[in-house]
């Protein structure tokens, strides 16, 4: 009787020893260690976002990511990293433009959105949205209310529109004045200016509402509603949150590049 007692405690330690790791985890998905010069933030990747996953979980092994820059920062907002340029960067350098030769489609999920902490990647505008090879960012966003809340909302509804104005066939041709205009800053915006005044009337695509769970998350932990489906999440930072707001405080100067580095100092699969 008394080895079937402690064979059963043994039996219920070790399942309260398992419940306890796996609800600090989830087995199922990768979990990343990013050490910094600030700590180490741990980052669970998203399988709902499977190219986004796998593209990520392939550069880290290849260690691109070691020894790179958060080389924008902006407070209330996020910190953005992965420039390959940045890696032997001089102080003062401007970056942000570096990237691999390719890109990964868009995988927008309703239910993966930018609350504090939230991995995403960073993009240029796009007819598919695709997002940038290597570059990502980690939000720290701010609390809103439901005003503001309303405000994310329209904001995500004129990139919503512009994008699908765009993606009009009868829009091909300004679409592709507007690409080869991008070396000439003035021709540039003058047709942006002018696509933006045109997206005022369109309204032919489906306006998105920042859900009630979602905005309930926004007004507690907070984060950045307006990049809600227009820049792909694949995961979230799980522990060193207060990393984040760490580095978000670091002075800039007029290109939100830290004037003291913020390194990278090596990312790791766990």
């Amino acid at each position: 009787m008394m080895k079937t007692n402690i064979r059963i405690a043994i039996t219920i330690l070790v399942c309260l020893f398992l419940l306890s790791y796996s609800s600090k985890y989830d087995q199922d998905k990768t979990i990343v260690e990013m050490t910094t010069n600030y700590g180490t933030m741990v980052i669970e990747l998203h399988n709902e976002t499977p190219l986004h996953r796998d593209n990520f979980i392939k550069l880290v092994n290849d260690k691109a990511y070691d020894s790179l820059l958060f080389h924008r920062v902006i407070e209330t907002f996020m910190i953005q990293g992965g420039d390959p340029d940045s890696k032997n960067a001089k102080l003062g350098d401007f970056l942000g433009e570096g990237d691999l030769e390719y890109s990964v489609n868009a995988e927008f999920k309703p239910d993966l959105f930018h609350k504090k902490g939230a991995l995403s990647t960073a993009r240029v505008e796009s007819l598919g949205r695709v997002s940038s090879a290597m570059q990502f960012f980690i939000v720290q966003g701010k609390v809103y209310n439901d005003s503001l809340l309303e405000v994310a909302d329209s904001r995500i509804n004129k990139m919503l529109a512009r994008h699908y104005f765009l993606n009009q066939p009868e829009n091909e041709a300004l679409w592709t004045a507007f690409k080869k205009a991008e070396d000439d800053e003035n021709q540039f915006m003058i047709l942006n200016d002018s696509i933006n005044n045109m997206v005022k009337y369109f309204t032919d695509f489906k306006t998105y509402r920042i859900p009630q769970t979602q905005r309930e998350v926004y007004k507690t932990i907070g984060g950045t509603p307006h990049l809600d489906q227009n820049y792909t999440v694949f995961g979230q930072v799980i522990e060193g949150l207060d990393i984040i707001d760490s580095m978000a405080k670091v002075k800039t100067d007029k290109w939100d590049r830290p004037v003291k580095n913020v390194i990278i100092k090596s990312v790791r699969i766990r």
